[in-house]
């Protein structure tokens, strides 16, 4: 089972805000450079993006549609519908961080990677991945403000015009000046991720300082932590099936399925906590807490899955003694 080296440093992060919370001055020290981090962050997306990889992945346009359905859709509509566990499993504040993350875009790096380790499609994967960020940028705001309201963390005109400013306008930026940067982004990339790892970790200490200060964590029982883990659960579950054999049902070929599986099943920790810290403010602590156990829950789960579609594969490649190589059947990229 995979432990994901991240969510170590995440936990410690948090541990660091409970003993050591920034109060007072430093609080707002700390708020003003998470807020210039979550700016750097989405400027540097932009800038990693390839428009034109992009505009060529736009000739499977039926996988992306299907992954964009079940990211922007399908998710929220699950996340609704645990509406009917508050409060008996869920506290208001809780459900509130999971109906946050259901809206969320999907994964990028690691659904590439399971996809390749499951042999699926893997140019479709880097296509869908980007296709959901990049949509997510508009869409997560729009659906929390609509789903989630002034119950979620306040959300206003005054919110709106912060993702603008936080998320949008750098991304944009990013990409107008990629001609001028793509190359120096491209050769530092392992530099660069160090710097998005790192923002996120300022970001995830600034919520969770705010948290401590603010007692929030007083509102959060073993229970209720349980119970979140077994709703969470069910939801991936659910998703897991629906992608896979909702693939299948749409005919796609073994190889989209699995980039529809790992694509459209996926919520990014990533885009989710900065977006967070601007859609929920002082409340963000909570907010991030059911994204980050999914996360953790996504990756262990999907490495299994990963490892089984790739025997799968290899046992219908094998050729038995006596008997000519047979090739993959249903391994086509062809999307529609």
């Amino acid at each position: 089972m995979p432990i994901d080296p991240y969510i170590l440093l995440l936990l410690g992060t948090v541990g660091l805000a409970a003993l050591f919370p920034a109060r007072g001055a430093a609080a707002d020290v700390a708020s003003g450079a998470s807020t210039a981090a979550v700016a750097l962050l989405f400027f540097l997306y932009g800038a990693r993006l390839s428009t034109r990889e992009a505009l060529d992945g736009l000739r499977h346009w039926r996988l992306h549609i299907t992954v964009l359905a079940c990211t922007f859709l399908v998710f929220p509509l699950l996340g609704l519908a645990a509406r009917g566990l508050v409060p008996v499993i869920l506290t208001d504040p809780l459900y509130q961080g999971l109906l946050f993350l259901t809206l969320v875009p999907s994964t990028v790096q690691s659904s590439i990677a399971f996809t390749s380790m499951a042999r699926g499609n893997v140019p479709a994967a880097i296509c869908a991945g980007s296709f959901s960020s990049l949509v997510g940028i508009v869409a997560t705001p729009l659906l929390a403000a609509s789903l989630l309201g002034g119950n979620g963390g306040g959300f206003s005109a005054d919110s709106l015009l912060k993702i603008v400013l936080q998320l949008l306008v750098p991304f944009l930026a990013g990409q107008l000046l990629r001609r001028y940067i793509g190359s120096f982004v491209t050769r530092h990339k392992k530099v660069l991720a160090l710097v998005d790892r790192g923002s996120i970790l300022l970001v995830v200490y600034t919520a969770f300082s705010a948290g401590m200060v603010q007692g929030i964590w007083h509102q959060v029982s073993p229970a209720r932590l349980g119970g979140l883990v077994v709703v969470e659960a069910v939801i991936l579950a659910v998703m897991l099936l629906l992608t896979w054999y909702g693939g299948k049902a749409l005919r796609f070929g073994r190889a989209d399925r699995i980039a529809i599986q790992f694509a459209g099943s996926k919520k990014s920790l990533a885009a989710g906590l900065p977006m967070a810290s601007v859609l929920f403010g002082a409340q963000a602590a909570l907010a991030v807490l059911p994204l980050m156990l999914f996360h953790q829950m996504q990756l262990i789960v999907c490495a299994v899955i990963a490892k089984r579609r790739a025997r799968e594969a290899a046992e219908v490649i094998a050729p038995k003694p006596g008997a000519a190589t047979r090739t993959v059947v249903g391994t086509g990229t062809r999307s529609g």
